[in-house]
């Protein structure tokens, strides 16, 4: 039975989309069968793979509306392994529409199950915000990413977000757990990403990822090719750091 990871952080620009992409890609390039599912309106998932936003016909909104099987609109990528359930900027109504839904918080964990014996993994990028559909994701999920930038406004950030995931956990989702605390945007030679890397061991040390992802030009380049890093150069820095996630990932999950 495959496993579902949400990739959260309320915060935006901490590297949480480019970490779900780069991950799920990852996977199949490790041979996993993996889908990735673009909950952000603002669909950066879903060009990331190479699917152009204008010319869906099928995307989350229509699933979450009733208007498809979800199966109906899943698409294949031309990577390897890799499908993506898109999305665009009409998924923005669905937030509003899950307020009024009966069983509001479990309607994507609904969509999801019959799809975990045909996937290995399945990936949900989530919205920067901790609204009704990142509720639905984590109550969809077995587990959550965490990416986070090494500040330390982020840091207060994940106080808040491992609240909500305990909430979650209460309500909603007792088997979810933390998987990870991915670093992102890191740069070694400053000292404020050494002090935020010290903090995060003293409170999550369990929790931290034994990488964290550099800041790259290659990782920066690839989402204006809509495609994953490993694509547009797999020797590049990035490429070889989220190969390495995707393995600790297999065996945190």
């Amino acid at each position: 039975m495959g496993k579902i990871i949400a990739f959260a952080n309320q915060k935006g620009g901490v590297g949480k989309t480019t970490s779900a992409v780069n991950v799920a890609a990852s996977l199949g390039i490790l041979g996993k069968k993996v889908l990735i599912l673009d909950l952000d309106p603002q669909g950066n998932t879903t060009s990331g793979v190479g699917i152009s936003k204008k010319m869906l016909k099928r995307t989350m909104h229509d699933v979450l509306s009733g208007g498809f099987p979800i199966d109906q609109a899943l698409l294949k990528t031309e990577f390897e392994n890799l499908w993506v359930l898109p999305a665009n900027i009409s998924l923005a109504g669905s937030e509003f529409d899950l307020y009024e839904a009966e069983n509001s918080e479990f309607q994507i964990k609904g969509l999801l199950e019959p799809l975990r014996d045909q996937f290995d993994y399945i990936i949900i990028d989530c919205p920067p915000s901790l609204g009704m559909l990142t509720v639905n994701a984590m109550t969809a999920a077995d587990g959550v990413v965490i990416p986070m930038q090494c500040e330390f406004y982020a840091l207060e950030g994940l106080s808040q977000l491992m609240i909500s995931v305990s909430r979650i956990k209460q309500h909603f989702n007792p088997a979810l757990t933390i998987t990870g605390i991915l670093v992102t945007m890191h740069n070694s030679r400053l000292l404020l990403s050494i002090q935020v890397i010290n903090e995060l061991k003293k409170h999550y040390a369990d929790k931290l990822f034994e990488t964290t992802i550099s800041r790259n030009v290659k990782l920066s380049e690839a989402p204006g090719f809509g495609v994953p890093v490993y694509y547009h150069d797999k020797r590049s820095k990035g490429a070889e750091e989220y190969l390495a996630v995707a393995k600790e990932l297999t065996q945190r999950i």
